[in-house]
């Protein structure tokens, strides 16, 4: 298994020579916030589509992630506005702008169960479903990239999804597994089911 530093490289490389991707983060840094990243499945996809050999536009991507963190302003309507303003310059991509710091707020209402606040946006990225999408990038002000991956990138470079046991029941894990059927898209992705 290569190097954590090695693995860093190349995600960084995956990123900065796909367009769609750098015009979001661009996007997303003209903002100003001052904690953010995007992740989840743009990132594993890219990732995931590079690996596979498949095209530089981005396939089968449902939303674009992009979270920050801001516990001074909890409003949704901040979240709307913000991603308003993506829509506004880059409409072409689906993005889904959270306040991770907001989570707690919202989380038992769409899902059942309460969560406690999350202290950071490291923090909230550890609690996402799976190993392999625990993962952002955020571009910084001199054009290098941040890379927040609670877990490492292990599991996203080997193409393994793994349950993140943090805030995904297994029953809530089988679910999502079947409705992403990674497998379809990606055929050499292992999927872990306990």
């Amino acid at each position: 298994m290569p190097s954590e530093g090695r693995l860093e490289q190349q995600l960084s490389g995956l990123v900065l020579a796909s367009p769609w991707l750098m015009r979001a983060l661009r996007a997303a840094r003209a903002l100003g916030l001052s904690d953010w990243c995007i992740g989840a499945g743009a990132v594993r996809g890219l990732v995931w589509d590079a690996l596979h050999g498949f095209a530089s536009e981005p396939s089968a991507l449902s939303d674009l992630d992009l979270v920050y963190f801001d516990a001074e302003n909890l409003s949704p309507d901040r979240e709307a506005a913000l991603q308003r303003r993506l829509a506004s310059v880059h409409p072409d991509l689906p993005w889904e702008v959270t306040n991770q710091a907001a989570v707690h707020l919202w989380f038992a209402d769409r899902f059942g169960y309460p969560v406690e606040p999350l202290p950071s946006l490291e923090a909230a990225l550890a609690t996402w479903p799976e190993y392999a999408t625990a993962v952002g990038v955020a571009l910084n002000a001199d054009d290098s990239l941040r890379i927040i991956a609670p877990f490492g990138l292990d599991d996203l470079f080997a193409m393994t999804v793994r349950r993140n046991p943090a805030r995904a029941s297994l029953e809530i894990y089988r679910q999502r597994v079947a409705q992403k059927r990674y497998q379809a898209r990606w055929p050499r992705v292992t999927v872990v089911l306990e």
